[in-house]
């Protein structure tokens, strides 16, 4: 398999967080026509980083400037001890990011909290995203017991991990949030964990993303959902964290909302599912391309 190209870009965030951007593969070469080449930008989840998007981002390259945000607090950005780890902070460092890689109009590619920066930017500033895809990620409030649950949760890791195939082993089998094993998340959380003098850790403070869970699990977002003017694709996984009716109720909200789902995926649609997620994506990608 050929060594694929990683290039970092340093983006400044809101407040003076430095955010690192990724691309991983070249772009295409323009069609000669002076039409600039479509960026897209994907934002991950809580406890994501941009390189869980690396597969999709290849893909994409074939037609799009693709690129791919750590955001604060995850990957290899800024962590800034007092944060602040806002909606407003996240949606404007999505922002920032468009405006200095020069992708807008962008389509914004967002997974679980990433969705909702995604979907909240495009209400903000419908001049800089001409579509958008969402993929699992609720509108509705979750509320404070969700908030406690989640802080039990993070208590409950067995920090540190020996080596990654105890990270592995753990995420995907042993942890009492898996129902059945899934080694594909036991792999999507060996790629956040980096290794300290007595072990594995997580790449990122578990405060941080309760705190960063805080500022958006409390409220419901239909309303901003309702303001976004462009074309949308709201995916789920069939196991996934968004119900269907909620999928469904989303994409009426929706000016211009469509539906997609991906069999056999959990909540990490695009990493439990490769192929099946961009079949559920391509068409709508095209569609945006050719309008």
């Amino acid at each position: 398999m050929p060594g694929h190209m990683v290039r970092r870009i340093d983006i400044n965030g809101t407040g003076g967080v430095r955010l690192a951007a990724w691309e991983f593969a070249d772009p295409p070469k323009g069609h000669g026509d002076g039409e600039p080449t479509p960026g897209v930008l994907l934002l991950h989840g809580l406890m994501g980083r941009a390189s869980h998007w690396a597969p999709t981002a290849r893909w994409l390259a074939e037609r799009h400037r693709a690129v791919a945000l750590d955001q604060r607090g995850h990957g290899r950005s800024d962590k800034p001890a007092e944060g602040p780890f806002s909606r407003e902070a996240y949606v404007a460092d999505a922002a920032a990011a468009v405006e200095q890689l020069g992708l807008g109009p962008v389509t914004l590619i967002g997974h679980s909290m990433g969705a909702l920066t995604a979907w909240q930017l495009a209400a903000e500033r419908p001049d800089l995203v001409r579509a958008l895809i969402i993929c699992d990620m609720r509108a509705s409030a979750l509320g404070a017991a969700s908030q406690r649950e989640w802080e039990d949760w993070f208590r409950a890791w067995p920090l540190p991990f020996a080596t990654l195939a105890d990270v592995r082993k753990w995420f995907g089998e042993d942890d009492p949030w898996v129902e059945r094993p899934n080694p594909a998340r036991g792999e999507f959380f060996a790629e956040v964990m980096v290794e300290r003098t007595d072990g594995w850790r997580p790449v990122f403070s578990r405060a941080q993303m309760l705190k960063a869970r805080e500022t958006w699990v409390h409220d419901a977002h239909w309303e901003s959902l309702a303001q976004v003017r462009c074309p949308t694709l709201v995916v789920r996984g069939l196991d996934g964290e968004l119900g269907r009716a909620e999928a469904q109720e989303m994409v009426r909200v929706l000016p211009h909302g469509q539906y997609a789902e991906v069999p056999d995926a959990g909540h990490l649609v695009h990493y439990d599912r490769p192929d099946a997620w961009r079949s559920a994506i391509e068409p709508f990608l095209d569609g945006v391309l050719t309008s």
